[in-house]
């Protein structure tokens, strides 16, 4: 299998600064601990993972060794990466996570 696989620099305006956070496009959620194990593979603070969904995008975080509810760096980096690399033509993301709906 594979899988594009994005870092982006949250809250940096060159590389090597900021906050680094893989970003996984996904079709379709793969198994947990696949997810788990590419974010361990990673080897960085966080990996957010995301599928489109009719009204935007859903999305998880994991760190190497668990996921977690929330990260809103790994968030920005999503948006970045959607906005950027898929060219997505809205100046809006919606995402829906286990912790809540984010705009």
């Amino acid at each position: 299998m594979k899988l594009p696989i994005f870092q982006v620099d949250a809250f940096a305006e060159e590389l090597f600064q900021g906050n680094p956070a893989a970003v996984v496009p996904l079709e379709n959620w793969l198994p947990d601990q696949l997810m788990q194990s590419i974010a361990l593979e990673n080897n960085l603070s966080e990996t957010a993972f995301f599928v489109p969904m009719k009204a935007g995008f859903e999305i998880r975080w994991f760190t190497p060794k668990a996921e977690v509810d929330l990260c809103g760096y790994a968030t920005l980096a999503t948006a970045h990466a959607i906005f950027n690399e898929a060219s997505y033509p809205s100046n809006k993301i919606t995402f829906g996570s286990r912790s809540g709906e984010k705009r």
